[in-house]
């Protein structure tokens, strides 16, 4: 599957260099942003469409599938970004990465849910614009503890 994307993505990138001349370095400079977005999208797609397939199809409690949704997410997420946003194929510190990456996961999602109450009911923000402000600090905030903490390269491989 990563092979696919990473097809996929050098083909829109080729097409963007013969469509959009001026565009297409900045497109290549940064297509780890928009990996890293796409990954993200991903994994949120799974997990909504499993927290509502989990809960309205099989008819858990909303709890346990949102537990269970998380989980099978966080395995999407780490997969996507660990192979293809930032392109390590390296095996050897994947129990290392999956735990840290997982304890991220768990951070943010407590820093989720305390932003979502102080915006909500607090400041009165409409829970649905609070989300789409707090994910995108989340989001921020990931990139850049994913880049250069938990997929850093080694020293002597760097």
């Amino acid at each position: 599957m990563i092979h696919h994307l990473r097809v996929l993505e050098e083909r829109v990138l080729l097409e963007a260099d013969k469509r959009l001349p001026r565009l297409a370095p900045y497109l290549r400079r940064y297509a780890r942003v928009g990996r890293f977005i796409m990954s993200g999208g991903t994994a949120a797609a799974v997990d909504l469409g499993l927290l509502y397939f989990f809960t309205d199809r099989f008819g858990l409690h909303y709890l346990l599938s949102a537990a269970l949704a998380f989980i099978v997410a966080f395995s999407v997420s780490f997969t996507l970004q660990k192979f293809w946003t930032f392109q390590d194929a390296s095996t050897d510190r994947v129990h290392i990465q999956a735990s840290l990456s997982f304890f991220i996961a768990l951070i943010n999602l407590g820093l989720n849910t305390a932003l979502m109450y102080v915006f909500v009911d607090k400041l009165e923000i409409w829970y649905m614009a609070s989300q789409i402000i707090i994910g995108a600090v989340l989001a921020f905030e990931s990139f850049f503890v994913f880049r250069f903490i938990v997929f850093r390269k080694p020293p002597h491989l760097a």
